[in-house]
């Protein structure tokens, strides 16, 4: 099976993991590593033969040519036991202060530091002292090296100007670091496994990092979009259409949703190679994850259908009723029947006027429906969410009292709103909006309040006016008061989607604890109900929903808007592309007449 210290051909076609380490390790070979490549050829080809829940145990042997070769390979201690801390009679606090202090303890802090400055050098002299003076290296040194390294390789800019140096440097050590991570039998993991991806791209080895995603999968490792991320962008820069396809296919399987970079590189990479059927599904994969493009994304788009493959695609005469029931079927915005009309495209950066109309073509956006299944959904692993995060007892009391004095036609986040534009906490503000809201309600009713408890009970709440305004939303049945140590979101948000309400905030809604709702129907959602604050010197300003939804729209005949991302000023008017063609009436539309 091994030829000498080499692999066989025939063997290294059997496994991508072998191609790549012949690929990382061959270039090596005269550097004493035999025993490594070996060892690291054991590990792998047993990986093949022993059931997944061997190697979830991180434990792999192997027998080659009957039994001439094995290896154990085993979790080891993280910790020099030579320079361990007794800690079994000591305190937590001490056995912390013991770990800190601890060689290990002492390398993991100086290495973070290297990694928050980016000092390659640091860190790798660092390395290199730890080994010389027998410190252990745990999961987290190697990884941090790794990063590091891969980190420089990657880098387009350096402060010292040295960007070249360091990306060698970078390039040369990392793989070095990796084989002797896994030679001292370090557990790599998904952090792991993304920095030497990156190291495979840097050396312009895109199918490297892609043997790398996949050998994670087979050991059970879950890859993140990041662990996708070296060999997609890899192959679009190479403009390999085949593999960045391919590798997008993967992250499908394994259930990695891409965001707008990777979505865009591959739009970029379709543009460029006119695959013109890819560009169209790109673009509506951009309108279900996305939906507001940036400008880099943007002028990709823009160029697409200024090109003359974009003016050179498309049907003259089309299904009426065939594109008619996509769009009813998608909810509105789009039919997905592709390309329709034919010829040059007239493209120009606009506005959508305050009633959804185009300011270039004078086409109407449209408001896109939300499955009222998809809303009792979103309220359900709400409120399961709040159940799980918050104290049980305290969100159930607010449910029932929810139940009991809802529902109501508006939400207010009451610490945001009172807080907007201000040095301190105003209820004048927040009454303020409190009254207009009541104004616009049908019923005339206030609208819900929400305040955690430390703002109603401290500070400018015990100031007599400022008492009074709480008393009176309290007797209205208009205030709810959260507990010591709750999060206001959960409560405000769930109010808002149980009552089907308006809820005003400027919290952008962009945190971990809104990623947990998911990226699909959260921002839908969103768009619909949420209400921002604008204060200056002409006063105070609701900015109310959109009557149309802000998300890239294909329209019945064919025409494209695409809507780019705002900066902070809410009330900036926001750019879209509009992209149009003579209208043709199709067959079916000439013959119903």
């Amino acid at each position: 099976m091994l030829r000498g210290n080499f692999l066989t051909p025939s063997l290294i076609r059997t496994s991508p993991f072998l191609t790549f380490l012949s690929k990382i390790s061959l270039p090596l070979m005269h550097q004493s590593n035999c025993h490594t490549y070996r060892s690291l050829l054991c590990w792998h080809m047993h990986s093949f033969t022993k059931p997944i829940t061997d190697i979830k145990q991180n434990r792999f042997s192997a027998d080659l040519t009957t039994g001439l070769c094995t290896l154990a390979f085993s979790k080891k201690s993280t910790v020099n036991e030579s320079s361990a801390p007794n800690t079994g009679t000591m305190s937590n606090k001490s056995k912390k202060k013991a770990r800190r202090e601890s060689p290990e303890g002492v390398l993991r802090h100086k290495l973070d530091m290297c990694s928050k400055r980016g000092d390659v050098f640091e860190a790798l002299r660092l390395y290199d002292d730890a080994r010389s003076n027998g410190i252990t290296l745990s999961q987290h040194h190697y990884n941090v090296l790794l990063y590091v390294c891969s980190c420089k390789c990657g880098s387009e800019s350096s402060e010292n100007g040295d960007r070249e140096n360091d990306s060698n440097l970078g390039l040369k050590r990392g793989f070095e670091i990796f084989q002797q991570m896994i030679t001292d039998k370090v557990d790599p993991n998904e952090a792991t496994f993304t920095s030497v991806a990156r190291l495979a791209v840097a050396k312009e080895d895109p199918e490297m990092a892609f043997d790398l995603v996949k050998q994670m999968k087979s050991f059970g490792i879950p890859p993140k979009l990041r662990s996708y991320g070296p060999a997609l962008f890899g192959f679009c820069k190479l403009g390999n259409t085949d593999k960045a396809y391919e590798v997008d296919a993967h992250m499908g399987e394994s259930g990695v949703v891409p965001e707008e970079p990777e979505l865009s590189a591959l739009l970029k990479l379709s543009v460029d190679a006119k695959k013109v059927d890819k560009v169209y599904e790109i673009l509506h994969r951009l309108r279900t994850l996305v939906r507001q493009v940036s400008e880099s994304t943007f002028k990709i788009i823009e160029d697409w259908f200024d090109s003359v493959d974009a003016a050179e695609i498309g049907v003259l005469n089309w299904d009426v009723s065939k594109v008619r029931e996509g769009i009813v079927r998608g909810g509105g915005g789009w039919h997905g029947q592709g390309w329709l009309g034919s010829g040059k495209w007239r493209v120009e950066r606009t506005q959508i006027d305050e009633n959804g109309v185009c300011c270039s073509c004078n086409e109407r956006l449209v408001c896109i429906d939300i499955d009222p299944r998809e809303t009792e959904n979103f309220a359900s692993s709400l409120s399961n969410l709040a159940c799980q995060r918050e104290v049980r007892s305290d969100f159930n009391k607010f449910q029932e009292w929810l139940g009991r004095h809802g529902p109501f036609d508006a939400v207010i986040d009451g610490a945001n709103v009172g807080l907007v534009n201000q040095h301190n906490f105003s209820f004048y503000q927040l009454n303020t909006v409190v009254n207009r809201l009541r104004q616009m309600s049908p019923s005339k009713r206030m609208p819900l309040v929400i305040l955690h408890k430390g703002r109603v009970s401290g500070g400018p709440a015990q100031i007599p006016k400022n008492k009074k305004l709480l008393d009176i939303w309290r007797d209205g049945g208009a205030l709810y008061t959260t507990p010591p140590g709750s999060n206001d979101d959960w409560y405000w948000l769930y109010a808002t989607v149980n009552c089907k309400s308006l809820l005003v905030t400027n919290d952008e809604m962009r945190d971990h604890l809104f990623q947990l709702l998911g990226t699909s129907f959260f921002p839908r959602w969103k768009e619909k109900h949420q209400i921002r604050l604008s204060v200056s010197r002409d006063g105070l300003n609701l900015l109310m929903p959109p009557p149309y939804s802000i998300v890239i729209q294909e329209s019945e005949n064919g025409s494209w808007h695409v809507p780019v991302i705002t900066g902070d000023d809410l009330e900036a008017p926001r750019q879209w592309l509009c992209a149009t063609r003579a209208r043709v009436k199709s067959l079916h539309s000439l013959f119903s007449n």
